[in-house]
């Protein structure tokens, strides 16, 4: 299953998609889980996540999954597996160490104003 499906925003930014889109694939999909019986119980435009993202980033950061789209990383390179998951966890500390060697070592740009607005 592609990430695209669930997350069709995820281009600019991911999000969550509606309990209804949920249930679409849950009807049948592990439909025995605590969760997605909770999930099933939801009025259908509910959002069925909790308003705490995983990853949130300092409001001086810029982030584009689109521009990590087209430089082909794949969702699970940052996210992990999680079709796997029972529940969602960070995968990686969100510090600049860790954006600047996944960077390096894709020799992508390291330059601050690639993903801090500098004002200028």
């Amino acid at each position: 299953m592609n990430c695209i499906e669930c997350h069709s925003g995820a281009a600019e930014r991911a999000g969550f998609p509606t309990a209804s889109k949920c249930m679409l694939c849950h009807r049948e999909i592990r439909k025995e889980s605590a969760s997605i019986q909770a999930l099933a119980s939801l009025p259908k435009d509910a959002k069925p996540f909790p308003a705490e993202r995983v990853y949130r980033l300092a409001d001086f950061v810029f982030f584009s999954h689109a521009r990590h789209k087209e430089a082909r990383i794949e969702c699970a390179q940052c996210h992990g597996p999680v079709m796997e998951r029972e529940k969602l966890r960070r995968e990686f500390p969100l510090t600049m160490k860790t954006c600047v060697d996944c960077h390096r070592s894709r020799e992508a740009t390291v330059l601050c104003n690639a993903c801090h607005e500098l004002n200028q």
